[in-house]
């Protein structure tokens, strides 16, 4: 799971566009977050989160940028960082416009 994370990112590094690193990132951030491995978790959810910033990226995918962090922050035993981050990815589902994307980032958010 980790390396297909990994040659996912890397792919999409090459060829893809900024909303493809954005989640090549998420991907690699939820793989460690699994593994039950906090840090390396923080890092890819630090860099989601940045690339979204650099690129304006609103919504959907910065939500799950906050959602990384928040299980990352989960993962590392710190339940009030876990809740504040999850608080700012449920205020990015509000510029979700897709209902099915909007459920998705919610459900993802109701297991923190």
């Amino acid at each position: 799971m980790l390396h297909a994370a990994h040659a996912s990112r890397y792919h999409w590094g090459q060829v893809g566009l900024p909303i493809n690193l954005v989640r090549g990132e998420w991907q690699c951030s939820r793989a460690y977050a699994v593994l039950g491995r906090a840090e390396p978790a923080a890092y890819h959810g630090r860099r989601c989160l940045e690339l979204c910033e650099r690129h304006a990226i609103r919504g959907f995918d910065r939500g799950f940028a906050y959602e990384a962090l928040g299980r990352a922050a989960k993962v590392a035993g710190d339940q009030a960082e876990a809740r504040r981050l999850a608080d700012l990815a449920r205020k990015e589902a509000f510029d979700v416009k897709e209902d099915e994307d909007r459920k998705l980032l919610l459900d993802d958010l109701a297991s923190l």
